[in-house]
Protein backbone atom coordinates (compact mmCIF):
# COMPACT_ATOMS: atom_id res chain seq x y z
CA UNK A 1 0.00 0.00 0.00
CA UNK A 2 1.44 3.63 -0.75
CA UNK A 3 2.81 5.60 1.92
CA UNK A 4 0.29 8.67 1.24
CA UNK A 5 -2.71 5.83 2.08
CA UNK A 6 -1.09 4.25 4.99
CA UNK A 7 -0.70 7.69 6.94
CA UNK A 8 -3.97 9.13 6.00
CA UNK A 9 -5.57 6.20 8.10
CA UNK A 10 -3.33 6.23 10.88
CA UNK A 11 -4.25 10.38 10.51
CA UNK A 12 -7.79 9.33 10.50
CA UNK A 13 -7.88 6.87 13.10
CA UNK A 14 -8.12 9.04 15.77
CA UNK A 15 -11.01 10.75 14.57
CA UNK A 16 -12.82 6.94 13.52
CA UNK A 17 -12.29 5.51 17.07
CA UNK A 18 -13.82 9.37 18.85
CA UNK A 19 -16.78 9.05 16.59
CA UNK A 20 -17.59 5.24 17.94
CA UNK A 21 -17.29 6.11 21.08
CA UNK A 22 -19.12 9.02 20.84
CA UNK A 23 -22.99 9.07 22.99
CA UNK A 24 -25.23 9.53 20.73
CA UNK A 25 -27.10 13.03 21.59
CA UNK A 26 -30.01 13.41 23.45
CA UNK A 27 -33.39 14.28 21.23
CA UNK A 28 -34.46 17.29 21.63
CA UNK A 29 -37.73 17.78 23.53
CA UNK A 30 -40.70 17.76 20.62
CA UNK A 31 -42.38 21.42 21.16
CA UNK A 32 -45.89 21.05 22.42
CA UNK A 33 -49.00 23.02 20.96
CA UNK A 34 -49.03 26.61 21.88
CA UNK A 35 -52.12 27.57 23.73
CA UNK A 36 -54.28 30.97 23.12
CA UNK A 37 -54.28 31.52 27.27
CA UNK A 38 -54.22 35.32 28.39
CA UNK A 39 -51.54 35.30 31.25
CA UNK A 40 -50.57 37.73 33.97
CA UNK A 41 -47.12 37.40 33.52
CA UNK A 42 -44.56 36.83 30.16
CA UNK A 43 -44.35 32.80 30.17
CA UNK A 44 -45.33 29.36 27.84
CA UNK A 45 -49.17 28.26 27.28
CA UNK A 46 -49.21 25.08 25.67
CA UNK A 47 -51.87 22.65 25.19
CA UNK A 48 -51.52 19.16 27.08
CA UNK A 49 -53.64 15.95 27.15
CA UNK A 50 -55.90 17.94 24.97
CA UNK A 51 -56.30 21.15 27.71
CA UNK A 52 -54.78 24.55 27.78
CA UNK A 53 -51.63 24.58 30.72
CA UNK A 54 -48.57 27.59 31.04
CA UNK A 55 -45.51 27.75 32.99
CA UNK A 56 -43.86 30.22 34.00
CA UNK A 57 -40.31 30.24 34.33
CA UNK A 58 -37.68 32.45 36.92
CA UNK A 59 -35.42 34.49 34.61
CA UNK A 60 -32.25 33.12 36.83
CA UNK A 61 -33.23 29.52 36.88
CA UNK A 62 -32.30 27.54 40.23
CA UNK A 63 -29.85 25.02 40.18
CA UNK A 64 -31.24 22.02 39.26
CA UNK A 65 -33.80 20.34 39.92
CA UNK A 66 -36.11 23.10 38.81
CA UNK A 67 -38.37 24.26 42.44
CA UNK A 68 -41.62 24.78 40.90
CA UNK A 69 -45.10 25.82 42.20
CA UNK A 70 -48.49 24.17 41.28
CA UNK A 71 -51.35 26.31 41.17
CA UNK A 72 -55.14 25.57 40.73
CA UNK A 73 -57.82 26.55 39.03
CA UNK A 74 -56.10 27.05 35.92
CA UNK A 75 -59.43 28.24 34.39
CA UNK A 76 -60.33 31.15 31.66
CA UNK A 77 -58.74 34.19 33.13
CA UNK A 78 -57.10 32.45 36.16
CA UNK A 79 -54.53 33.01 37.32
CA UNK A 80 -55.29 36.60 37.11
CA UNK A 81 -53.75 40.03 38.07
CA UNK A 82 -54.41 39.12 41.52
CA UNK A 83 -51.71 36.73 41.93
CA UNK A 84 -48.86 38.96 40.31
CA UNK A 85 -47.36 40.08 43.36
CA UNK A 86 -46.88 36.42 44.50
CA UNK A 87 -45.71 35.42 41.16
CA UNK A 88 -42.97 38.00 40.85
CA UNK A 89 -41.52 37.45 43.70
CA UNK A 90 -41.28 33.31 43.63
CA UNK A 91 -39.94 34.29 40.15
CA UNK A 92 -37.16 36.21 41.58
CA UNK A 93 -36.30 33.39 43.93
CA UNK A 94 -36.02 31.12 41.23
CA UNK A 95 -39.13 29.27 41.68
CA UNK A 96 -41.32 28.54 38.56
CA UNK A 97 -44.99 28.38 38.35
CA UNK A 98 -47.28 25.86 36.19
CA UNK A 99 -50.64 24.52 35.96
CA UNK A 100 -53.69 23.46 33.49
CA UNK A 101 -57.21 23.64 33.20
CA UNK A 102 -58.42 20.48 35.17
CA UNK A 103 -62.27 21.92 34.39
CA UNK A 104 -64.86 21.81 37.20
CA UNK A 105 -63.18 18.65 38.41
CA UNK A 106 -64.36 19.65 42.67
CA UNK A 107 -61.24 17.17 43.42
CA UNK A 108 -61.91 14.43 41.42
CA UNK A 109 -59.88 11.08 39.71
CA UNK A 110 -60.38 12.96 36.35
CA UNK A 111 -59.16 16.03 37.41
CA UNK A 112 -56.40 14.02 39.05
CA UNK A 113 -55.22 12.51 35.80
CA UNK A 114 -54.94 15.94 34.62
CA UNK A 115 -52.43 17.23 36.99
CA UNK A 116 -50.93 13.76 36.53
CA UNK A 117 -50.48 14.25 32.63
CA UNK A 118 -48.26 18.18 33.95
CA UNK A 119 -46.25 16.29 36.51
CA UNK A 120 -45.07 14.13 34.27
CA UNK A 121 -44.04 16.48 31.54
CA UNK A 122 -42.22 18.97 33.74
CA UNK A 123 -40.32 16.06 35.92
CA UNK A 124 -40.01 14.07 33.07
CA UNK A 125 -39.20 16.95 30.25
CA UNK A 126 -38.14 19.73 31.49
CA UNK A 127 -36.10 18.79 34.71
CA UNK A 128 -38.81 20.03 37.66
CA UNK A 129 -38.13 19.12 41.22
CA UNK A 130 -40.21 16.06 42.02
CA UNK A 131 -42.02 17.48 44.96
CA UNK A 132 -44.01 20.80 43.90
CA UNK A 133 -45.56 23.29 46.57
CA UNK A 134 -49.34 23.08 46.00
CA UNK A 135 -50.99 26.62 45.62
CA UNK A 136 -54.84 26.48 45.47
CA UNK A 137 -57.39 29.62 45.47
CA UNK A 138 -60.75 28.80 46.57
CA UNK A 139 -62.05 26.51 44.87
CA UNK A 140 -58.66 25.42 43.46
CA UNK A 141 -58.05 23.75 46.94
CA UNK A 142 -60.21 20.79 46.18
CA UNK A 143 -58.35 20.34 42.65
CA UNK A 144 -54.45 20.14 44.61
CA UNK A 145 -55.57 18.98 48.16
CA UNK A 146 -57.34 15.81 46.60
CA UNK A 147 -54.19 15.52 44.37
CA UNK A 148 -51.44 15.63 47.06
CA UNK A 149 -53.64 13.63 49.17
CA UNK A 150 -52.77 10.53 47.05
CA UNK A 151 -49.25 11.42 46.12
CA UNK A 152 -47.12 12.87 49.17
CA UNK A 153 -44.02 11.74 47.98
CA UNK A 154 -45.20 14.31 45.01
CA UNK A 155 -46.01 17.59 47.46
CA UNK A 156 -43.49 19.72 49.26
CA UNK A 157 -46.10 21.87 50.47
CA UNK A 158 -49.45 23.19 50.60
CA UNK A 159 -50.96 26.45 50.71
CA UNK A 160 -54.46 28.10 50.28
CA UNK A 161 -55.92 31.32 49.40
CA UNK A 162 -59.56 31.08 51.14
CA UNK A 163 -58.98 27.22 50.04
CA UNK A 164 -62.24 25.35 49.31
CA UNK A 165 -61.56 22.02 51.26
CA UNK A 166 -64.85 20.68 52.08
CA UNK A 167 -67.57 19.36 49.13
CA UNK A 168 -70.14 19.99 51.37
CA UNK A 169 -69.37 23.43 51.86
CA UNK A 170 -68.81 24.18 48.08
CA UNK A 171 -70.05 23.14 45.78
CA UNK A 172 -72.17 21.22 47.72
CA UNK A 173 -72.27 16.92 46.96
CA UNK A 174 -75.56 17.50 44.38
CA UNK A 175 -73.28 19.86 42.22
CA UNK A 176 -70.14 17.99 42.89
CA UNK A 177 -71.13 14.36 42.29
CA UNK A 178 -71.10 13.86 38.65
CA UNK A 179 -67.45 15.29 37.95
CA UNK A 180 -66.94 11.99 40.79
CA UNK A 181 -69.07 9.74 38.21
CA UNK A 182 -72.10 9.86 40.94
CA UNK A 183 -74.61 10.35 42.19
CA UNK A 184 -75.38 12.65 45.39
CA UNK A 185 -76.05 9.62 47.14
CA UNK A 186 -73.55 7.82 45.76
CA UNK A 187 -71.24 10.49 46.69
CA UNK A 188 -72.76 10.85 50.10
CA UNK A 189 -72.12 7.34 50.74
CA UNK A 190 -68.53 7.59 49.62
CA UNK A 191 -67.47 10.78 50.80
CA UNK A 192 -64.28 9.94 52.85
CA UNK A 193 -62.66 8.07 49.73
CA UNK A 194 -63.45 11.70 47.88
CA UNK A 195 -63.33 14.36 49.96
CA UNK A 196 -60.41 16.25 50.20
CA UNK A 197 -60.70 16.92 54.01
CA UNK A 198 -61.29 13.65 54.86
CA UNK A 199 -58.42 12.75 53.15
CA UNK A 200 -55.60 14.43 54.88
CA UNK A 201 -53.74 12.19 57.05
CA UNK A 202 -51.12 10.80 54.67
CA UNK A 203 -49.61 14.43 53.74
CA UNK A 204 -49.67 15.38 57.30
CA UNK A 205 -48.08 12.31 58.67
CA UNK A 206 -45.50 12.69 55.47
CA UNK A 207 -44.70 15.46 57.33
CA UNK A 208 -46.43 18.30 54.56
CA UNK A 209 -46.78 21.50 55.99
CA UNK A 210 -50.29 23.48 55.37
CA UNK A 211 -50.46 27.45 55.15
CA UNK A 212 -53.84 29.06 54.60
CA UNK A 213 -55.06 32.93 54.65
CA UNK A 214 -58.67 33.11 54.80
CA UNK A 215 -61.17 35.95 55.92
CA UNK A 216 -63.24 35.21 59.43
CA UNK A 217 -66.53 36.52 57.25
CA UNK A 218 -66.43 34.70 54.39
CA UNK A 219 -70.15 33.35 53.54
CA UNK A 220 -68.87 31.63 50.09
CA UNK A 221 -66.13 29.38 51.46
CA UNK A 222 -66.55 29.25 55.42
CA UNK A 223 -63.59 29.21 57.48
CA UNK A 224 -64.72 27.09 60.35
CA UNK A 225 -65.38 24.31 57.44
CA UNK A 226 -62.53 24.93 55.42
CA UNK A 227 -59.05 26.60 56.28
CA UNK A 228 -60.13 25.79 60.28
CA UNK A 229 -61.14 22.62 59.86
CA UNK A 230 -58.14 21.81 58.04
CA UNK A 231 -55.76 22.81 60.21
CA UNK A 232 -57.62 20.44 63.24
CA UNK A 233 -57.48 17.65 61.05
CA UNK A 234 -53.96 18.19 60.44
CA UNK A 235 -52.36 19.11 63.66
CA UNK A 236 -54.75 16.16 65.02
CA UNK A 237 -52.64 13.69 62.53
CA UNK A 238 -49.26 15.13 63.99
CA UNK A 239 -48.88 17.25 60.94
CA UNK A 240 -48.01 21.11 60.74
CA UNK A 241 -50.61 23.86 60.01
CA UNK A 242 -50.66 27.50 59.80
CA UNK A 243 -53.56 30.53 59.50
CA UNK A 244 -53.48 33.65 58.94
CA UNK A 245 -56.67 35.19 59.76
CA UNK A 246 -57.75 38.26 58.17
CA UNK A 247 -60.23 40.11 60.45
CA UNK A 248 -63.57 41.36 58.71
CA UNK A 249 -62.78 40.50 54.99
CA UNK A 250 -64.70 37.86 53.24
CA UNK A 251 -64.43 36.07 50.03
CA UNK A 252 -63.05 38.96 47.67
CA UNK A 253 -60.31 40.13 45.99
CA UNK A 254 -58.53 42.11 49.27
CA UNK A 255 -54.69 42.67 48.52
CA UNK A 256 -54.36 40.81 52.25
CA UNK A 257 -55.17 37.35 50.49
CA UNK A 258 -52.89 37.71 47.43
CA UNK A 259 -49.94 39.71 48.68
CA UNK A 260 -49.20 37.84 51.84
CA UNK A 261 -45.88 37.85 53.22
CA UNK A 262 -45.98 34.61 55.37
CA UNK A 263 -47.41 32.76 52.54
CA UNK A 264 -44.38 33.93 50.26
CA UNK A 265 -41.96 33.07 53.23
CA UNK A 266 -43.78 29.63 53.66
CA UNK A 267 -43.29 28.30 50.29
CA UNK A 268 -40.25 29.56 49.84
CA UNK A 269 -39.18 27.74 52.57
CA UNK A 270 -40.63 24.55 51.89
CA UNK A 271 -39.17 24.58 48.51
CA UNK A 272 -36.06 25.12 49.84
CA UNK A 273 -35.58 28.98 48.74
CA UNK A 274 -34.63 30.60 52.26
CA UNK A 275 -35.92 33.65 53.37
CA UNK A 276 -38.01 36.52 51.88
CA UNK A 277 -35.52 38.87 50.59
CA UNK A 278 -36.26 42.03 52.33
Amino acid sequence: MPRLAVSLQLALLPLLFAAACAVPATPARAPLPRAAKALPLPGEAFLLAGREAFVLLPAAPAPAPQPWVLYAPTLPGLPSDAEVWLFERLLQRGVAIAGIDVGESYGSAAGARLFDALYDHLVGARGFAPRAALLGRSRGGLMTLAWGADRPERTAAFAGIYPVCDLRSYPGLAKAAPAHGLDEAGLLAALPQHNPIDRLERLARAGVPFFCVHGDVDTLVPLAANSQELLARVRAAGGSAELELLVGRGHNMDPGFFRSERMLAFVLQALGRGEVAR
